[in-house]
């Protein structure tokens, strides 16, 4: 026997199945079921019908009554039937109709174990594996493996073994190649209803086989982030989880019940007759990281209950929407081990539209039952009604919590007495659609505070019970503590926080720890989504372009203008000069025309990211004039801004995004955008998070991205569709290393600083007491009113609070300009640090409660710096010379280097005092910074000249022990060393270096700065 084929993988599948996964193995080929099997039905009559006679006695016998010797063939002609119209997957949910009798081909679990009826019937389901069927009427062709469901197929596997030759790449052909999806057992839908490609190290998975269009999608664990499997644990098969894990038989039952659907997608597209409705249909079975994903949440939700904060960190392309469904409808039917339902309702917060949809779809055809989900899309009076009445599952926005305690006394004094939103003894599970900074503000708490209500309200008499509070105070500060109580985890609820790019608030605040002993509990990197090509690489092509121009003052006289305000105000007239502007517009229209109009079969779309709405509004202009007078008729532009724009430059009229779009509608844009009309989309601040587009190629870049935003929106691109192979982005304004550092702590884990020190708080608490600022009788007296119970609530309340706060605001204004700064800062780090850290440690403490309620209404009142107006600079400059030139190109590689670790919230400044210089002054800087003077290369001698005197130790440890004036002696001995061991290939800046005494002491200048600065940050 040869040890090596792929019969004896073969071999360990059926016997791993058959001993331990609770299957029958059947014989097609050999004795007692040798031809049973049915080819033109694509199923094993006696299994089937052995299944119903077993399950259904009653009505099997009250049909055989009618049809007598015939009844097994009445019966399955009335299956085959309702197979051919329903669909297996529906079939095996709802059963079939047979001469009006319902007859079931499969009974799934129930959500407890209080029926001991239904219990037995599900342990009845036959679930049988066979080996080399022969499945066709006309041919002697097989399949490896067939797994069927009461003689029903549902899926089949090609093996392959690579020692033999053969890869899992051969399975997919020979799916591919030899299988006509037109044969019964292959129909989309009707018969098997998923198709594996199996070798010993990896897994891919279709459900549907279409020829040569077969799609096939990876199924493997990932392997430390990276796609493919790790070595077994056990040192056998890779991929042995294939059938010990997700084939075995209650979990392929559970599949089958409560996570494979068919999803339905409308499109209207434009014909010749008009626009028609066309239709597109796949069924979803579950990714591997999906189900492990749901099933790992729900195993630690049963086993622990309530009270925990859950991080789902999932690359974008990971299928977030049917993880959502899929959670949302175990959630709802969890019990706990002695049958208790885990949660009373599952709330799924989301600005999504799209979501909702598909939610209610998906769990329809889990439950065939209505009103199971209801969307709240009209007002808070929807939610508090949904809420009331306990609707299993509720989709809704975090906005509309706020607004529960108005609306349900509206509601009293309409004399609808009956709307109540008892939490007593209720439990809730929160899924979260996007966790990021808005899930740990203080809309949160109010979310927190309305789903636990009753809990809040016990635990707040308790602690003025503990701290021996009477009850004149009690009343005044019952408001205070039950805000401070529903600050951190509720005991009655779970959230589960879903998210590609976490902040190191939402890592902190979602922390039950995942397999690593750390958030995220579960993780599906960027990384892994890339290499399995779920989605695609955005950095593999990015060209970055720079605009060098030289510019003089156009006046004789030398005005002073604020530093920073006059940068700002440059650059912006630079950025909206017509010449920049147009030449942009000639590269963009040019390059897209050339290189990316032809891509997925002629259907490719480019983003156009630009820097304001103003800027929006020229681009659009710039290149609907380029496109006319170039009289191209293959490239039409749309734009998206907000609002209305006036341009300075045309003051006699505004602008609108549906007036340039020729009256499209802003609610028809995207459907606009992704007909064949329309290929170029130009947008400020508008699709750029959340807009799935799976045509869009090309992103062209004019705006400064960094962090999150950058990731965000430039992986607008990474969707996959076919055809789609690649991606392209031309950027303007970032270079390829900023771009580097944002993508990077997203790309694979990503790490996060320690908590900062409990105790921080306090010291912050004691610094403010030291300014002098903020007395403790104002604090309370603030909020006795502010926390006053609604019932004492006096029209006088409002005035009462600005006075109080008035006091203070005085006080600060009598301080120096100077500490003013430090003193507003201060405020700043507390309110920032104390809305944080409440969630995360259980401070308990109502002093603090109350100072953090003070400071942030204190500080809308604190006088801001005075700024002045931005200056006018148009009139005083003009542009001498411009010219755009490519500077890199080639991939971003994420692969490398290491990220950098996300930041808490720190003691931080609020903005330094700005600085008047002569605008001459600061042309010449600008000038030097973006004229010819230099090339790309120069630059590059500088940047590796700093990076190495930043790594030298001598220079690290003069650094730490001097002062900067102190520490130029060290450093200018070490730059000529320095500038030496880099003279070759650098022959020209080094001459001048050695040679001209001004530049070189400009460099040194410029440097010394720079490393002096790094140095003492990274100490």
């Amino acid at each position: 026997m040869k040890k090596h084929t792929e019969a004896r993988l073969e071999d360990a599948i059926v016997d791993h199945l058959t001993t331990n996964g609770g299957y029958v193995f059947v014989d097609y080929r050999n004795g007692v079921a040798k031809d049973r099997y049915d080819k033109a039905q694509a199923l094993d009559p006696a299994l089937v019908l052995g299944f119903i006679e077993a399950t259904q006695e009653k009505t099997w016998k009250s049909l055989a009554a009618i049809h007598g010797a015939d009844t097994g063939k009445v019966v399955l002609d009335h299956l085959v039937k309702e197979l051919g119209t329903k669909g297996m997957l529906k079939v095996l949910r709802q059963g079939f109709k047979c001469y009006g009798k319902k007859l079931r081909v499969a009974v799934f679990a129930p959500n407890n174990q209080m029926n001991p009826e239904t219990l037995s019937l599900y342990g009845k389901n036959v679930l049988s594996v066979t080996r080399q069927l022969y499945y066709g009427v006309e041919h002697s062709k097989s399949l490896d493996l067939v797994l069927f469901l009461n003689g029903l197929p549902i899926v089949t596997a090609e093996l392959k073994n690579p020692m033999s030759g053969q890869t899992v790449e051969d399975a997919k052909r020979q799916y591919k190649k030899d299988r006509d999806h037109r044969e019964p057992l292959f129909e989309f839908t009707k018969r098997a209803l998923v198709h594996f490609a199996v070798d010993q190290d990896q897994v891919q998975m279709t459900t549907r086989l279409s020829g040569d269009k077969t799609h096939f999608l990876p199924f493997n664990l990932g392997n430390q982030g990276h796609a493919g499997n790790p070595p077994a644990a056990d040192g056998g098969y890779r991929t042995a989880y294939l059938w010990r894990e997700v084939w075995q038989r209650d979990s392929l039952l559970d599949i089958l019940g409560r996570f494979m659907h068919l999803q339905v997608e409308e499109k209207r597209i434009l014909t010749d007759e008009g626009i028609r409705k066309v239709s597109k249909e796949t069924m979803i079975f579950p990714r591997y990281h999906q189900l492990d994903c749901v099933r790992g949440l729900i195993d630690h939700a049963k086993a622990n209950g309530p009270g925990r904060n859950y991080l789902i960190q999932h690359s974008a392309g990971s299928g977030k929407s049917n993880s959502i469904a899929w959670l949302a409808h175990h959630l709802f039917s969890l019990h706990d081990a002695a049958d208790k339902k885990v949660f009373d309702s599952v709330i799924v917060v989301t600005d999504r539209r799209i979501l909702d949809q598909q939610l209610q779809n998906t769990i329809y055809q889990f439950d065939h039952k209505q009103g199971v989900v209801q969307k709240i899309d009209e007002d808070t009076r929807q939610l508090v009604q949904a809420l009331a009445t306990g609707t299993p599952i509720i989709i809704t926005t975090l906005q509309k919590f706020p607004f529960i305690a108005e609306t349900l006394e509206k509601l009293r004094n309409e004399n609808q007495f009956g709307v109540t939103i008892s939490t007593r003894d209720k439990r809730f599970a929160v899924i979260v659609d996007e966790a990021h900074s808005s899930q740990s503000g203080e809309t949160a708490m109010e979310l927190k505070g309305v789903l636990n209500a009753d809990q809040i309200q016990v635990a707040a008499a308790s602690y003025a019970a503990e701290h021996g509070i009477d009850d004149d105070d009690a009343d005044q500060l019952a408001g205070v503590v039950r805000e401070m109580m529903r600050r951190g985890k509720q005991p009655n609820l779970s959230f589960f926080a879903f998210t590609a790019t976490p902040k190191f608030k939402t890592k902190k605040v979602f922390d039950e720890p995942g397999a690593n002993g750390e958030s995220p509990f579960h993780l599906y990197t960027m990384r892994q989504a890339i290499e399995e090509r779920f989605i695609l690489d955005v950095l593999r092509n990015y060209i970055t372009y720079e605009a060098y121009f030289r510019i003089v003052q156009a006046t004789e006289e030398d005005v002073h203008v604020a530093r920073k305000k006059a940068a700002r105000a440059l650059a912006r007239m630079l950025t909206l000069h017509p010449h920049n502007l147009s030449a942009k517009t000639e590269v963009m229209v040019e390059h897209f025309r050339a290189h990316v109009k032809h891509k997925i079969g002629g259907r490719a779309k480019a983003m156009v990211v630009t820097d304001s709405r103003l800027h929006a509004v020229r681009y659009k202009r710039s290149f609907d004039k380029y496109i006319a007078d170039n009289g191209y008729t293959d490239v039409r532009t749309l734009v998206a801004f907000s609002g209305v724009v006036e341009d300075p430059d045309a003051p006699e009229k505004n602008w609108t995004e549906v007036a340039m779009n020729g009256g499209i509608k802003e609610s028809e844009l995207a459907e606009k955008f992704d007909s064949p009309e329309y290929q170029v989309l130009l947008v400020a601040e508008k699709y750029q998070t959340g807009f799935d587009q799976p045509l869009l190629h090309t992103m062209y870049v004019d705006k400064k991205l960094t962090g999150l935003h950058a990731v965000q929106t430039l992986s607008r691109l990474n969707r996959t569709c076919a055809g789609k192979e690649d991606t392209f982005i031309l950027d303007f304004r970032n270079k390829p290393e900023e771009i580097f550092r944002a993508f990077k702590p997203y790309y694979a884990d990503t790490p996060a600083e320690p908590l900062t020190d409990a105790q921080h708080l306090y010291r912050l608490h004691h610094q403010i007491d030291e300014t002098g600022l903020i007395f403790e009788e104002e604090v309370k007296a603030f909020c006795a009113v502010y926390f006053k119970p609604r019932r004492k609530a006096t029209v006088h309340d409002h005035a009462q609070m600005n006075g109080i706060l008035d006091q203070a605001v005085e006080r600060f204004r009598e301080c120096d300009e100077a500490d003013r700064e430090e003193i507003k800062a201060l405020f700043v780090n507390f309110r920032s640090m104390y809305g944080f850290l409440s969630q995360v440690i259980p401070y308990q403490d109502s002093d603090l409660e109350q100072l953090y309620t003070y400071l942030r209404f204190l500080l809308t009142k604190l006088p801001k710096r005075e700024a002045g107006p931005d200056p006018h600079l148009e009139d005083e400059i003009e542009l001498q010379y411009y010219r755009l030139q490519k500077i890199s190109e080639g991939q971003i590689d994420l692969s490398q280097g290491a990220a950098q670790r996300l930041k808490g919230p720190s003691d931080v400044g609020t903005g330094q005092e700005d600085q008047d210089i002569r605008l001459s002054e600061l042309i010449d800087i600008l000038n030097e910074r973006f004229g010819t003077n230099f090339t790309q290369a120069d630059q590059l001698f500088f940047d590796q000249i700093q990076e190495e005197a930043e790594e030298s130790e001598t220079l690290q440890k003069a650094a730490a022990t001097n002062s900067k004036e102190d520490f130029r002696y060290v450093f200018e001995k070490a730059f000529e060393g320095l500038v030496i061991d880099r003279m070759e290939g650098n022959e020209e800046i080094f001459g001048k270096l050695m040679a001209d005494g001004e530049f070189r002491k400009l460099a040194v200048e410029h440097l010394l700065h720079k490393v002096y600065a790094a140095l003492n940050r990274a100490t």
